[in-house]
């Protein structure tokens, strides 16, 4: 019997999103899809983490706004970021008073917070649930990666943190909106990499992991989608992950595809892609929420995948364990 596995048979809805982004991210092929963009990647506000916080802040009101609704009105708050105990996310949530749930999956939140909104929502719980997660450049790159303030020339397999946040309105079912049909927790996985950039190929095995047991214990394949979008693999990592899938016998990819890969282009001055809590969850929903509104795509499957390390793991030298959560999403 696969673990893991959740189906939500109420089909719980995603009503309405909202997606912020910095500068930079006016040169991704999806920010004329975007809520709202910034002319400073602190958003006016005085340190990195403020504008992290804003860019959380705004994403949410966006989506709230979007079916006239207040913070008030919000039963819960699902969503998280990469900064030291999640504070961009906490100074959020106070200014929107909403009853809050931190999660941390890294760059996997986009989709946990989904299914716990989803989870929520099918137990009676929960009428109006604001999830999803966020990142900032600087806050993030400065606690993993060389000091920015060096200038050190990155390697080809680095991927470059999104300034962006992306949060998704879930209530139970409406006629109309995309639902959520089912997901699959993903397990932390450790192959052993320490390298900090090289996140995709660290990533990779766990993506590959959940994607087998989604379709084992969903009984599904990959012609079963429009659309399988992995989350922040970036081009390195995307192409071991289809080395990993065709072990397991997918022998065609022209419905796979990867957002960190896509979020800038293929342009190569972002090394192999796009990285962060706030890639996959702007790309998620925009792009692919606004296509199953307009019914060309009708069934997708999104895996979101996570670094789970931290500063001090990452100082001493430790391992990188990964997860990766899929969450099936059809528009009927």
């Amino acid at each position: 019997m696969v673990k893991g596995l959740l189906t939500f048979s109420s089909k719980p809805s995603i009503v309405a999103t909202g997606v912020t982004a910095g500068p930079l991210e006016k040169k991704s092929p999806f920010s004329h899809q975007f809520d709202k963009m910034y002319e400073d990647e602190r958003c006016e506000m005085k340190t990195n983490e403020q504008g992290h916080a804003k860019l959380v802040e705004d994403a949410c009101m966006i989506a709230l706004s979007k079916l006239e609704k207040v913070p008030s009105q919000a039963d819960y708050l699902l969503i998280g970021d990469l900064v030291n105990q999640m504070t961009p996310s906490n100074f959020g949530a106070t200014t929107l008073g909403i009853p809050y749930i931190g999660l941390f999956s890294a760059c996997a939140t986009s989709v946990s917070s989904l299914l716990m909104g989803a989870l929520l929502t099918e137990a009676g719980m929960s009428k109006l649930a604001i999830a999803g997660s966020a990142s900032q450049h600087n806050a993030i790159e400065r606690q993993f990666r060389y000091p920015i303030e060096y200038g050190a020339q990155k390697a080809d397999t680095a991927q470059w943190t999104v300034t962006a946040a992306g949060m998704a309105a879930v209530t139970p079912h409406e006629n109309g909106f995309p639902s959520i049909e089912c997901g699959t927790i993903g397990k932390a996985i450790d192959m052993g990499m320490t390298d900090p950039l090289n996140m995709g190929a660290a990533m990779a095995p766990a993506a590959a992991d959940t994607l087998k047991r989604h379709f084992d214990g969903h009984q599904t394949s990959s012609t079963d989608y429009d659309l399988i979008m992995t989350g922040d693999l970036g081009k390195n990592g995307f192409a071991i992950f289809q080395k990993l899938a065709g072990n397991q016998g997918i022998t065609k990819f022209d419905n796979f595809s990867d957002a960190g890969m896509e979020f800038y282009g293929n342009n190569p001055d972002f090394m192999s892609g796009a990285s962060g809590a706030g890639c996959s969850a702007a790309v998620y929903l925009s792009e692919v929420y606004n296509k199953l509104m307009k019914k060309e795509y009708k069934r997708v499957l999104l895996i979101a995948t996570g670094a789970l390390l931290s500063p001090l793991t990452f100082q001493q030298g430790d391992t990188i364990p990964c997860v990766a959560h899929a969450v099936e999403i059809t528009m009927k």
